[in-house]
């Protein structure tokens, strides 16, 4: 392909080409799917991705009006904050092929653009924000996978989490939030204050399977999602395959709701950590890095001084009715992958590759 072979460029084929493999059998029923809350028509997703990618790299960062779309209609199909979600099956939406040529053409111009415009730092700004939104919708596309029972792309499994047992820490003051001038970071991490932490103890490394068994098992809760139990025998459905618990109980569980996480918590006599407690103790390099996100007790808030960013619509339409997650999934980019990177969702989902730690409850 043409254009820009600099570091960020690199990325972002990097990025399409993930977004490639989440979707590269997303044909025949599946470019639609069922109609569900938690999920996107993946035909739609794969159109929004290109949209978004052209709206902030070829649209903005330019004076002078926005010009119209390479796409006829784009708007009115993917702004994701204009569209209903429960409308997106119902769209004219172009068919594979032609929404994969446009996913490819508006790469092609976004590379070529940055190549001839090195100092544009508007330009580098929305290149980069349109890379992480891609990273994003490719994990999306994968948890989607699982949710819908479609094959493992062979993008990553969780890795076992051998760490028992707490960390002991002494709190205190510290800082939280970006400065400016410390490369991009998203509108909710802006901007830096400090704040106080009590002396606190946490896990090492999340929950486990094996640990969350023995809560079913007595009674605490109800199984997770993708487990059920077949003449005595408990098992856990990976994409379209159903596996022995046995052979990943030193996994952390997965897809467990912020909800069933405190019921274990008060099973064990436990609790979730503030997201003020992660980031100190992830800051502290002594966790086991857990290849789930992590639910904190805490809302998704903003930071004192919050204002949004040009895209108005990342953070603070969801402010007090998120919870935020800690940390990253064994499908998340290590690009994305910050100590202080803030992830968010409604606290009964459990589609997403998410699991907990736990913190003495004193």
């Amino acid at each position: 392909m043409p254009g820009d072979s600099s570091p960020l460029a690199q990325q972002l084929l990097e990025a399409r080409a993930r977004t490639t493999l989440m979707t590269r059998d997303v044909e025949g029923e599946r470019l639609l799917g069922p109609k569900l809350d938690i999920v996107n028509p993946p035909l739609w997703e794969i159109g929004h991705v290109a949209w978004f990618q052209e709206r902030w790299c070829l649209r903005s960062a330019r004076s002078g009006m926005p010009m119209d779309s390479i796409l006829a209609g784009a708007d009115a199909l993917y702004d994701s904050s204009a569209v209903a979600h429960d409308t997106r099956w119902d769209l004219p939406l172009p068919g594979l092929a032609a929404t994969r040529a446009y996913l490819a053409e508006v790469l092609e111009r976004a590379c070529a653009r940055l190549a001839r415009e090195p100092e544009n730092a508007a330009l580098r700004y929305y290149a980069q924000l349109s890379l992480y939104h891609e990273d994003m919708h490719a994990e999306a596309f994968h948890y989607t996978r699982q949710t819908l029972g479609y094959p493992d792309p062979g993008a990553g499994t969780p890795a076992p989490a051998a760490a028992p047992g707490d960390e002991e820490f002494a709190g205190g003051r510290f800082e939280r939030g970006a400065r400016p001038g410390a490369g991009f970071v998203f509108d909710n991490e802006k901007w830096a204050h400090a704040v106080e932490v009590a002396p606190f103890r946490m896990a090492r490394a999340p929950v486990t399977n094996a640990e969350y068994l023995v809560y079913v098992d007595e009674g605490g809760g109800p199984a997770p999602r993708y487990w059920r139990q077949v003449d005595g025998t408990w098992q856990q459905r990976r994409f379209d395959r159903w596996l022995p618990l046995a052979l990943v109980l030193a996994e952390p569980v997965l897809h467990v709701s912020a909800i069933e996480a405190e019921g274990y918590c008060r099973w064990a006599g436990r609790r979730l950590p503030t997201e003020a407690e992660w980031e100190f103790a992830a800051a502290s390099g002594r966790l086991a890095p857990g290849g789930v996100w992590e639910w904190t007790s805490s809302a998704f808030l903003p930071y004192p001084g919050f204002s949004p960013d040009p895209y108005e619509d990342y953070s603070q339409p969801w402010f007090g009715t998120h919870r935020v997650l800690r940390g990253a999934s064994f499908s998340t980019p290590a690009r994305l992958a910050r100590p202080a990177f803030r992830n968010f969702y409604t606290p009964e989902r459990a589609d997403v590759f998410c699991g907990f730690r736990t913190c003495a409850a004193s």
